[in-house]
């Protein structure tokens, strides 16, 4: 294991061949490289009201983000449209739930789903977003006590999911929007 700054991270994970980019490769990436957390430092952006997500580098292969949770903040029940997901913690820790979707009806937008496993995050356990199952809900638990920063690498880049309200039985698309790009705050971002 060797820590890195974000910056060497990035630089490394583009060297990855596209025909290797594959879910074990970055995978054992994740596990190879943590991240400083120190060097995340401009790219953190915390709010009250919401999670925010900063985008730190984006190309036609992928996409790295750091989403920042305050204590007790949860995301939305959701999936990420088929593209791959490998994430990890290095700074806190955070629960993943995952879900099974028992029925679907795309005609009506509803659906069943029934939760499965989780897991823990942190600095030394990423985790990843299995293709089988992969609608999920990221937690930094108020039991956890510290606020989070998660960075997530998406492949490909996206720009909306579905996100699944358990107690309503529905799902819907959303569009997704950054908080950050490159360390500087989008002017319609609410730091509260």
């Amino acid at each position: 294991m060797e820590i890195v700054t974000i910056d060497d991270w990035v630089k490394r994970l583009s060297a990855i061949p596209k025909a290797e980019f594959s879910i074990p490769r970055v995978f054992e990436f994740t596990q190879q490289f943590p991240v400083k957390p120190e060097t995340l430092a401009p790219y953190l952006f915390y709010a009250k009201s919401h999670y925010t997500r900063n985008l730190i580098f984006k190309s036609e292969l992928f996409e790295v983000l750091a989403i920042c949770w305050e204590v007790g903040q949860v995301s939305r029940v959701h999936n990420h449209r088929g593209q791959n997901c490998w994430m990890t913690a290095p700074i806190g820790r955070l629960r993943v739930q995952n879900f099974h979707v028992e029925t679907r009806d795309s005609l009506h937008g509803t659906c069943k789903l029934v939760p499965t496993d989780s897991y823990e995050m942190d600095p030394t356990h990423p985790g990843v977003v299995e293709p089988e199952e992969p609608v999920h809900q990221v937690q930094n638990l108020a039991e956890f006590g510290q606020r989070a920063t998660s960075l997530h690498i998406y492949s490909y880049p996206y720009s909306t999911c579905e996100v699944y309200l358990l107690e309503k039985g529905a799902y819907s698309d959303v569009p997704l929007s950054y908080s950050s790009e490159y360390g500087k705050l989008s002017p319609d971002e609410k730091l509260m």
